[in-house]
């Protein structure tokens, strides 16, 4: 399957973001990134389930958020009603990531772990049954526009190779610093998924179209 691309609208013109999601969907997205921050489990602060439900009109695609909060479950019901399709934790981000993972599936949701640079794999060694998603941070969270962080690289490949292992059809997203210069070496490490904010939405709506298109190519 060729790799997707999931837009963060982190990087979006929050002043009409509505026309935004509308734009970048009809320009090739195959999911909407959704970076939730909290200024407590990373720095920055972003948006919250209200949003979410503003957005969900504007797009049929798969809305993939990703919680960077502290705690998380308080808040997975909340965006699950919202309109979320896909909802992603950090197992930093709560004591009992079993617990976590079982109420986004209870919702009828995609559940996903999210490994930041210093998480290790062994993270994911007793959840894998429960998850539809592995996200590979390679930046450290909190900011768009980041650099790339090398050795994410050999940490997706060694994940591709768990995810073959346990047979189970589990989405490899990788998100910072993505674009058309690393997305075919990330596409050749294992990845399914990359998600794009900068790349994705620079030069305005107009662009967005060979933006997502120059990623897919490369």
């Amino acid at each position: 399957m060729p790799v997707r691309i999931a837009p963060s609208i982190l990087s979006a013109d929050f002043s009409k973001l509505g026309d935004e999601v509308r734009a970048i969907d009809a320009a090739g997205a195959d999911w909407i990134h959704v970076d939730v921050m909290d200024n407590h489990f990373v720095p920055n602060l972003t948006i919250g389930p209200m949003v979410v439900k503003a957005l969900r009109p504007h797009s049929a695609k798969p809305f993939d958020v990703h919680l960077m909060v502290q705690p998380a479950d308080a808040l997975v019901e909340a965006f699950a009603e919202a309109g979320a399709d896909i909802l992603s934790v950090h197992p930093e981000s709560g004591p009992h990531l079993h617990r976590t993972l079982m109420r986004i599936r209870a919702l009828g949701k995609q559940a996903g772990v999210v490994l930041n640079p210093a998480t290790p794999l062994a993270a994911l060694d007793h959840v894998m049954d429960l998850i539809d998603l592995v996200l590979v941070m390679s930046v450290n969270p909190g900011f768009g526009g980041q650099s790339f962080i090398e050795s994410a690289l050999p940490k997706i490949e060694a994940i591709r190779k768990r995810i073959d292992l346990s047979g189970k059809a589990i989405e490899l997203e990788v998100d910072g610093g993505v674009d058309a210069g690393n997305a075919g070496r990330l596409a050749n490490a294992g990845a399914t998924m990359l998600v794009a904010g900068t790349a994705s939405f620079k030069g305005g709506p107009g662009h967005y179209a060979a933006n997502i298109a120059a990623l897919k190519a490369a």
